[in-house]
């Protein structure tokens, strides 16, 4: 994992109460510890959830998929992933993905495809597109394929 492949990167530890019987992470929890970095990432691009629902605009999550790839554990650290890219008029897609630390193992790859809405209906996001830097963002991913 190289951090420069990604916009935006939080760590977080495995707490003792996400582990189920068998002493791994419960795989619900994966998706709180997905959530959890979008909307930090949100507000460190000055975004926050409340206000957008004040002005009107809600940001849904409309699919996931998440690859499990490997077990976290108690007291396990590990960095959660992002990238963002437009996809149509309405929707924004998080790829994100769960590595553990130190050693980078790769826990989780997910993508998260959200959808901007207004009064429950399907809306282009506005400025929030300029907020988030998604046309800098998809030309700078653009770039990270090649």
């Amino acid at each position: 994992m190289q951090e420069s492949e990604y916009l935006y990167s939080v760590e977080f530890a495995v707490r003792d109460y996400e582990c189920d019987l068998q002493g791994v992470v419960n795989n619900a929890n994966y998706q709180h510890y997905l959530e959890h970095a979008r909307h930090v990432f949100l507000v460190s691009q000055g975004i926050s959830f409340a206000r957008l629902h004040e002005e009107g605009l809600d940001l849904i999550v409309t699919k996931a998929e998440i690859e499990y790839k490997y077990p976290l554990r108690s007291c396990d650290k590990f960095i959660v992933t992002i990238n963002i890219q437009r996809e149509g008029n309405v929707r924004i897609v998080f790829i994100q993905n769960i590595f553990r630390l130190p050693d980078n193992k790769l826990i989780v790859k997910a993508r998260i495809t959200s959808a901007a809405t207004k009064k429950g209906k399907p809306v282009a996001p506005g400025d929030l597109i300029q907020k988030l830097g998604l046309e800098y963002y998809d030309n700078q991913i653009k770039n990270i394929r090649k």
